[in-house]
């Protein structure tokens, strides 16, 4: 019986991962290379805040702010470029910008200037990633979609697991250490681009109705718009889990520098071990949105316990797979939705939009998230979390049951 039963699991890794480009995989190569360095990011809130730079939380929420606002803006012309130039010489360039500036970030002391590179850094680092969307779909086929966004994901999550184990570790001997690992991957990552993936002549094609219900504009699809707002509004929370979790977990619960990193470390070992086997049995099986919608409402679920009196390591520990859970749930399928409705001649500007919505949420979400927790507390912040995820939640269901009238059926939770 556990024979037959590891050979079915062995046989499910192996169709999830199979079928897939060989571009695809040195994509996620390039990105696990890339976030292997990912350090500077949850940890900038705890380094802005250490006794060596000595800021406030409402100063580092600003900062954070500035570092969304770039990556909003970053994403707006990054997508653009990838529609006018293609995908490849915007993903090399940016690589290599975002290297260079987080060495002269981490040799920044004053609150303009870190405020101005934090700004520049993420302008580059948020505008690769709607050309690397936009990569990952040409180089996929319309069957594996979900399971190549899925494997770029999991490179993501490995990367982050590696970071941020690395990062507690480096951050407690050193925050500056951060910087100069961050600048390095992404410059080793760009070189490998350049050495193995070879530049296509890629340019969108131009604007004809390849399918009658998809708009020729992002910008004019009210069924996307509403979508976009509803990502915002849950990414706003989920990115409280890089900023104002761990000074929670830091200041009220008092966990060490590697305790968090550990913690940090568990949401991508988690994705990793799981994640593309889940979604190659869940792909096709319900609408993208049924999913998105349980995913949200775990997450927000997920916040709200960690209001729950007396938390320690242990439930902190719960708290992070909940939220594993719901983002496994969640964001893949909100990938294979954006996906859905695009076609080649405007797929950048999709994926900039939905790459803007969560730079948005960088902005608005860890700079509330901050006040919040400064002016009324952490319980407070919480709750408020949790509550828009369930709005998220309810509006996203509410997307679905319109989807399903449209379809001519009727399918509940």
């Amino acid at each position: 019986m556990r024979l037959s039963m590891l050979k079915a699991t062995a046989h499910t890794y192996q169709k999830a991962f199979s079928g897939l480009s060989k571009e695809t995989w040195l994509l996620s190569v390039i990105m696990l290379v890339n976030r292997s360095g990912t350090m500077v990011v949850p940890f900038l809130t705890l380094y802005l805040t250490s006794d060596e730079m000595g800021y406030s939380i409402s100063q580092a929420g600003i900062v954070f702010g500035l570092f969304g606002l770039g990556a909003f803006t970053g994403a707006y012309f990054g997508g653009r470029l990838t529609d006018k130039i293609g995908f490849y010489p915007v993903q090399l360039f940016t690589l290599l910008m975002g290297g260079l500036l987080f060495f002269v970030l981490g040799q920044m002391k004053t609150y303009p200037l870190i405020c101005l590179f934090t700004y520049l850094l993420s302008f580059f680092n948020e505008a690769f990633r709607p050309a690397n969307s936009t990569a990952i779909a040409f180089y996929s086929k319309e069957e594996n979609r979900t399971r190549s966004y899925s494997l770029n994901r999991l490179a993501i999550n490995i990367g982050w697991a590696l970071g941020s184990s690395l990062g507690g570790v480096l951050a407690h001997i050193n925050y500056e250490l951060l910087f100069w690992v961050d600048g390095f991957t992404n410059i080793a990552a760009a070189i490998i681009m350049w050495l193995f993936l070879k530049p296509v002549n890629y340019k969108a094609p131009e604007h004809k109705k390849e399918q009658s219900h998809l708009s020729l504009s992002a910008y004019k699809d009210k069924t996307y718009l509403a979508f976009i707002l509803l990502t915002v509004l849950f990414a706003s929370c989920f990115f409280q889990l890089f900023t104002n979790l761990p000074i929670f977990f830091r200041k009220e619960l008092h966990f060490s520098e590697p305790v968090i990193g550990f913690l940090n470390a568990i949401n991508g070992i988690i994705i990793a071990i799981i994640e593309m086997a889940l979604i190659y049995r869940l792909d096709g099986k319900r609408n993208n949105l049924f999913f998105i919608t349980i995913g949200v409402f775990i997450v927000g679920a997920s916040l709200a316990m960690l209001n729950i009196p007396g938390i320690g390591i242990l439930l902190a520990f719960v708290v992070i797979i909940l939220v594993t859970v719901g983002e496994m749930l969640a964001m893949p399928f909100m990938n294979s939705f954006w996906i859905s409705r695009s076609q080649h001649s405007n797929r950048g500007q999709y994926a900039a939009l939905y790459t803007m919505a969560w730079s948005a949420a960088q902005t608005l979400g860890p700079m509330g998230g901050a006040r919040v927790a400064d002016k009324m507390g952490f319980n407070i912040l919480w709750w408020s979390m949790g509550g828009i995820c369930f709005i998220a939640s309810f509006f996203f269901y509410r997307m679905l049951r319109q989807a399903n009238k449209k379809a001519g059926y009727e399918t509940g939770l």
